[in-house]
């Protein structure tokens, strides 16, 4: 028996269309100079965002997020509905103590980089369901904080491989609400987990390509879509790099995304002057892409609909150190302007 509400195996609508009422995106020193740099509601120069660590400071940028969300929807943040969010620290420590002492319900979440996408498809649920009428979905992720985690501290001056990207510092955050005005999740397809053996941590676009495309065509069989229903195929973190070998995966069966796609990655940095390699990563290069710039061009109607897939490599230290391949995932939400 299928729940009226799925479609196929791994998709779902919105019959509800929940509202995405207002987003907030706090970004670092080196997004503040990319293309997108002027999209973003908050910027510091400061990559400790005034606190002791780069762990402390991905709590500050979450906290900020908060903040901005809670001044721009004009709602206390002791009245705030559940919170959804994750981001790559070790047991999601940078969200955990960014809503310490608050009193604000949280789930906590980890889907790598996929996380914004994660936690969107969650709070659309929530609210579909009739279970709060408003949650919010956020992530965050730090460069420093990633490099010591991930590979190797950056007083060690490690050399980077051309494949390696550069883990963006940012926080973004979207209220989703039954009811208001703005863009609305029409949508979702949850993703499975695959790999292709990839064993590189620094090539982590080969990783997620093929996880990006599983989602994409599951998405179009489940709900019957096609490219053409959707103006823009926005990818969470591919890069450079895995953006092409997505495309390549399209070519092979047949799907020219080569227009479509919009790669969050290759959006955030200036690829040939911010020497970033293949392009921006992490948790917080599709969330403060989104909400600093997406969720706008779909308020504004410069987009009437997209197909927002974050993207996550779900590799650890341990697996790495271990020799096993990189899983990689996507999730989807299918996202229309402002009605």
């Amino acid at each position: 028996m299928q729940a009226k509400n799925m479609r196929g195996k791994q998709s779902f609508v919105l019959p509800g269309k929940p509202v995405i009422t207002h987003w907030a995106s706090v970004a670092g020193k080196k997004e503040s100079q990319g293309p997108l740099g002027k999209c973003f509601d908050y910027t510091s120069q400061d990559t400790y965002f005034a606190q002791k660590t780069w762990e402390q400071a991905e709590k500050r940028m979450q906290q900020l997020a908060l903040d901005i969300l809670s001044k721009k929807a004009d709602i206390s943040k002791e009245a705030f509905p559940p919170v959804y969010s994750g981001d790559l620290l070790n047991q999601c420590i940078g969200s955990s103590f960014s809503l310490n002492k608050t009193g604000i319900p949280h789930l906590g979440l980890y889907g790598a980089c996929s996380t914004m996408a994660e936690s969107l498809l969650l709070a659309g649920m929530t609210v579909e369901g009739g279970f709060f009428p408003q949650a919010i979905a956020m992530t965050s992720s730090h460069f420093a904080g990633s490099e010591r985690q991930y590979r190797f501290p950056l007083g060690y001056g490690g050399q980077r491989t051309p494949t390696a990207q550069w883990t963006v510092t940012g926080a973004g955050a979207a209220l989703v609400s039954s009811y208001g005005n703005g863009p609305r999740l029409e949508s979702c397809t949850v993703g499975t987990v695959t790999e292709l053996g990839i064993k590189d941590a620094n090539n982590m676009g080969a990783a997620m390509a093929p996880a990006a495309y599983a989602t994409i065509r599951a998405h179009f069989e489940d709900l019957g879509t096609s490219l053409d229903d959707y103006d823009k195929i926005i990818t969470g973190d591919l890069g450079q790099l895995g953006k092409e070998l997505l495309i390549s995966l399209g070519k092979q069966d047949g799907l020219d995304l080569d227009e479509k796609i919009a790669d969050c990655g290759t959006l955030v940095y200036q690829l040939d002057t911010q020497d970033v390699h293949a392009g921006g990563s992490g948790c917080g290069c599709s969330a403060i892409t989104l909400c600093g710039y997406f969720l706008n061009q779909l308020k504004t109607k410069a987009l009437k609909r997209v197909l927002f897939c974050g993207t996550g490599a779900l590799l650890s230290p341990t697996s790495t150190q271990q020799g096993l391949p990189i899983p990689g995932t996507c999730h989807a939400v299918a996202m229309i302007g402002e009605e």
